[in-house]
């Protein structure tokens, strides 16, 4: 049966000839012109990439939508601490809070910047707030007194042995630090796996490949026999040697989802995620309720450390002012995060194996696979049995490969590039998990900035860490999944920065990658 418009619309059909002219199918009798050949080999390479490009969508989709909810849910907590704060704070500490409302404000900002992946030192930043408040509020309980800068810098290096506020600074620090590390950390974790799966959905296919695919897929039309599917393991061989570079992300792919899912580990009792990021003004209130028991005796013990300081005789007679306090429960977990942690781990774990997989899910699904591996199937010559063994997976298993000519000495470099981010990603968790701010890294190697001359403007990408050295913050990069649309847009459009020059921390490994075969 000779190729026609019913089997493939689009191509002219094609009196029978001896198939000489022919540069990829059997040299058998055939209904293909050269000119029919090279256009089902285009048509052919279209339709894989297709196919990828649909399978790494729904991936994509898949990982965003675990991304939305866990980052919605995080940074509500926040929120509703924030809201909870200034609800209850005014009626119960009056001019102690309203005059320093802004302060209060500033920290929460710290905080989102802190979660959204700015290079923020958390504990340097509440150490700053908390010399701030104090050096504010102790004005405040001293109206007639003349504070001069000398003197509050001399309260500022007592304050930690003072213990103004109690327990509450080093509660906080100790709490807040490990589980703002872990909730963004895996919010990270889920916009670097989804960057990765974009990159590497976008590396176009050999020509080596290409004619393999057409081999696989449409020769049997051209040699008459157009009912003739694919055999199983003929399929497999020919998409294991074209994703062979894929394959390659497989260990280094399973490192970051078993990361991610180790890390939920974190989230759960008295220092998880989710009791503390929802309490933050639970401490904010016990330090305020702290400072105001402790009024007399630490005035006494400055007064002790720093001399007598001056009265002001500009001061209205002073009186006795009267302030409330505030007893806050720690917000109970609601069962939201433990709800989309679990759907989370489950998606995780269903994934591991995407891309070694790839090329049997894509036979399966995408490449009209025959059912058998008898006889009655496609085997790249004819109808019948397909002998060779199946290859294994990745660029170092393909040197034997029957069906496409890989070259292993030569590693696709985009997808080397994207097992680098993935193993910054996981050190990153890794470190998270003991508790550890390791600086994260831009790992995009995306030049949007590149060459616009300017750096992030303070107010979005940067503030100030110390009262006497300043720090550059890195661009909101990979933090940007756990935006919202809109303010995603807004800081990315505000935020122009310079990337880091990763490319450059790459080279000598990607030399190395190069060098020699890469296998597992």
């Amino acid at each position: 049966m000779c190729l026609s418009h019913r089997h493939l619309p689009g191509l002219e059909a094609s009196t029978l000839s001896l198939g000489e002219h022919l540069r990829i199918c059997p040299q058998g009798y055939t209904c293909c012109t050269s000119e029919m050949e090279e256009n089902l080999a285009n048509r052919s390479r279209a339709e894989l990439e297709s196919a990828l490009h649909d399978t790494s969508l729904a991936l994509q989709a898949t990982l965003a939508a675990q991304l939305r909810g866990v980052d919605d849910h995080f940074q509500q907590l926040l929120n509703e601490s924030e809201r909870s704060l200034q609800d209850a704070f005014p009626g119960a500490f009056g001019e102690l809070y309203t005059q320093n409302a802004a302060a209060f404000r500033d920290l929460y900002a710290e905080l989102r910047l802190y979660y959204r992946g700015a290079k923020l030192h958390l504990e340097e930043t509440l150490a700053e707030f908390w010399a701030r408040l104090l050096e504010r509020l102790f004005r405040q309980l001293h109206p007639g007194l003349l504070l001069a800068d000398d003197y509050l810098d001399c309260l500022g290096k007592q304050a930690e042995a003072l213990r103004p506020f109690g327990d509450a600074p080093r509660d906080l620090r100790l709490r807040a630090t490990r589980a703002f590390v872990a909730a963004r950390a895996f919010v990270q974790g889920l916009g670097v796996a989804g960057d990765v799966v974009q990159k590497v959905a976008q590396v176009p296919l050999g020509p080596e490949c290409s004619r393999a695919v057409m081999k696989l897929v449409y020769c049997a039309h051209c040699l008459g026999v157009p009912g003739a599917r694919p055999c199983p393991d003929y399929c497999r061989n020919v998409l294991k040697g074209c994703l062979a570079n894929q394959a390659d992300l497989d260990a280094e792919w399973r490192n970051l989802l078993d990361s991610m899912v180790l890390i939920t580990d974190k989230f759960w009792g008295p220092s998880g995620a989710d009791s503390v990021i929802g309490s933050v003004h639970v401490w904010l209130a016990g330090a305020i309720n702290a400072l105001q028991d402790n009024k007399d005796t630490l005035t006494a013990k400055v007064i002790q450390g720093c001399g007598n300081p001056r009265v002001n005789p500009q001061s209205p007679a002073a009186e006795k002012q009267r302030w409330g306090k505030l007893a806050l429960p720690e917000k109970p977990p609601t069962g939201t995060l433990e709800k989309l942690v679990s759907e989370a781990k489950a998606q995780l774990r269903n994934i591991q194996d995407f891309w070694i997989s790839l090329p049997g899910t894509l036979c399966s699904e995408k490449m009209a696979m025959s059912t058998a591996s008898d006889g009655r199937c496609w085997n790249g010559m004819a109808k019948g049995r397909y002998l060779p063994e199946v290859m294994g997976d990745g660029l170092a298993n393909q040197i034997n490969n029957p069906e496409v000519e890989v070259d292993i000495t030569k590693p696709d470099m985009t997808i080397r590039q994207q097992i680098m981010q993935l193993k910054i990603m996981t050190n990153r968790l890794r470190g998270a998990y003991s508790g550890n701010d390791v600086d994260f890294q831009d790992s995009s190697d995306d030049s949007s900035g590149s060459g616009s001359g300017g750096g992030c403007p303070d107010d979005v990408c940067g503030r100030r860490v110390g009262k006497k050295s300043s720090s550059a913050r890195t661009p909101l990069t990979h933090a940007l999944p756990g935006l919202s649309e809109r303010e995603g847009r807004k800081i990315s459009g505000a935020c122009r920065c310079q990337p880091r020059p990763l490319l450059l921390l790459l080279l000598p490994s990607l030399v190395l990658a190069v060098a020699r075969p890469w296998g597992r």
